[in-house]
């Protein structure tokens, strides 16, 4: 890794620091949620003025990759997941892509009789159960999102057998033959509850990203049901659009 700026590039210096200062971040060397070193050891290691390290710091912080903390310095900020519009896939996949180390905490995991729209939505008999799986969703050990999830009771039956804890549904449902084939989500913007913010780690009535979905089968049956709600700091979708 590059630790050197070069007075006689046709660069600004402040713009050479901001890319040694990206690299570092993109390779870990400055990771999530840590302090980068101060302005004084920064001036010291690259032989530069306090306003070349301002300026450089300054574009990292309006690009979203560093936040300064009032007391304590500057920290790098965490990495958004991703989610793609185009592609089914599950949080842990997301994760990995990014790197990261995907986990979940379960809440609670139950055969429920009286969730008529969940139900509904999976066209469920009236009189026949459905497994309800409750998880907080970490990256890194970061909470990101609070995921409800319904499935019919002959896939509950397979899901109840597993930890759930660390069960990535989409992999062991396809080592028994289960395929997810398509999905409709919608996608809206709420407001975290009390108990919603304890979980995730934010304050009360801080935004969430609730994503809403109903995936299928073969032959086209309904088969999962699930509701997510992201941090915003924490997750954004991306989607391409062409003309």
């Amino acid at each position: 890794m590059s630790t050197k700026i070069d007075p006689n590039k046709d660069l600004a210096l402040y713009l050479q620091l901001k890319e040694l200062f990206i690299e570092r971040i993109h390779n870990g060397d400055w990771a999530p949620d840590q302090l980068i070193p101060t302005e004084q050891e920064l001036m010291k290691e690259f032989d530069v003025s306090r306003t070349t390290i301002r300026q450089a710091v300054s574009i990292l912080v309006q690009e979203g990759l560093v936040e300064k903390k009032q007391g304590r310095g500057t920290i790098v900020k965490p990495r958004k997941l991703s989610g793609n519009l185009t592609q089914l896939k599950g949080f842990a996949e997301e994760v990995l892509e990014r790197g990261q180390t995907p986990r979940s905490k379960l809440i609670r995991a139950e055969f429920k009789s009286n969730l008529f729209h969940e139900k509904a939505m999976l066209e469920v008999k009236d009189d026949e159960p459905i497994l309800l799986v409750e998880r907080i969703r970490l990256a890194d050990e970061t909470p990101v999102a609070l995921e409800r999830t319904c499935w019919p009771k002959d896939i509950g039956d397979i899901l109840i057998k597993y930890d759930l804890d660390e069960a990535r549904y989409y992999e062991l449902l396809e080592n028994y033959k289960v395929y997810l084939n398509r999905a409709n989500e919608k996608i809206s913007a709420i407001n975290a509850t009390i108990d919603e913010a304890d979980a995730l780690g934010i304050r009360a009535g801080e935004a969430l990203l609730e994503m809403t979905r109903l995936s299928f089968g073969v032959n086209d049956r309904p088969i999962e049901y699930t509701k997510t709600k992201y941090r915003n700091d924490q997750y954004h979708y991306n989607i391409d659009l062409k003309r």
